[in-house]
């Protein structure tokens, strides 16, 4: 078996028995192809069926010159679900990753921004452009709903429940749910479907997705990502900020203002409550209230 058959059959594997988004399965691909890639450097002929564990370890120690910590432990994850794939389907006997220890790092608290910083970014979008309409609900939508990017891009006009006050998102592996969305974020995409949006002459497959760019065409990730930077450097701040930011603090909101860590895991699709747990980090201000209202000997 070559590596570049390997590659293909694992893709296929995440792709169809996995049931992993694109960006998920490029991400192990690319971790597979960093491998190949420094085998053919350095003219190692082996298989992936006969790859040892000194090869991968000398692997692993010259990527650690490279990249960081998190970014090691990207690849040495990518790789371990790869070798795991392998033996699953009778390739090898054993994982040689398996040995291979992972670096330590430490859990980074997201960054976040205030609700009087989200207000000066949304006011500093120039509702005089064509865009501008189409912007300020794409940031709210961000914010109120708490959307990854992928999510928001994918939205689609039949998503929409306004009546009964919730969106339905498709997610990470396709799987799907319904998010809230307020009155603000309501009123300010029915404005953008009422007007500019019906400006723009959409293409054929794009006559259900809601936000469009100036082609008709469904939005790239690159494009939210430049939206947002653009704006950041118009309101001149100086936090590094990209769209997850509005996400980031979403959570971060509701959780400061005493939301059940439980229905904040559902709204964000996160499959594990350990990962929604990161947002009790950021601020503990209100643990201490929670103390302070509900423990039976919280006074004298």
């Amino acid at each position: 078996m070559t590596w570049q058959q390997a590659k293909k059959d694992f893709k296929n594997y995440l792709l169809i028995e996995r049931g992993l988004s694109g960006n998920s399965v490029s991400n192990y691909c690319l971790d597979i192809s960093k491998l190949i890639n420094y085998l053919e450097t350095n003219s190692i002929v082996v298989s992936p069926t006969k790859i040892s564990v000194e090869t991968l370890q000398q692997f692993i120690y010259e990527v650690a010159k490279i990249l960081n910590a998190r970014s090691q432990s990207r690849i040495i994850s990518g790789l371990k679900s790869f070798f795991n794939y392998m033996v699953f389907e009778g390739y090898r006997e054993s994982n040689p990753m398996e040995l291979i220890e992972t670096p330590k790092i430490g859990r980074k608290l997201p960054d976040t921004l205030s609700t009087v910083e989200i207000d000066e970014l949304i006011d500093t979008i120039d509702l005089n452009k064509k865009e501008g309409e189409r912007n300020k609900a794409i940031l709210e939508t961000l914010y109120g709903c708490g959307l990854r990017v992928s999510e928001l891009i994918n939205l689609k006009i039949s998503d929409l429940f306004f009546k009964e006050g919730f969106i339905k998102v498709t997610g990470k592996g396709d799987k799907q749910r319904f998010v809230p969305i307020g009155d603000i974020t309501q009123t300010l995409i029915s404005q953008y479907l009422e007007n500019s949006r019906g400006e723009v002459p959409f293409k054929k497959n794009a006559s259900d997705v809601l936000f469009l760019n100036r082609r008709g065409n469904m939005l790239t990730r690159a494009m939210i990502f430049t939206i947002v930077k653009n704006l950041s450097k118009a309101a001149n701040f100086q936090k590094n900020i990209s769209p997850h930011t509005f996400r980031h603090s979403f959570a971060t909101h509701l959780l400061e203002n005493g939301a059940d860590l439980r229905a904040i895991q559902q709204m964000l699709g996160h499959e594990s409550i350990t990962t929604t747990e990161i947002y009790m980090h950021v601020d503990k201000s209100h643990l201490q209230k929670v103390i302070l209202d509900f423990h039976p000997r919280r006074n004298y």
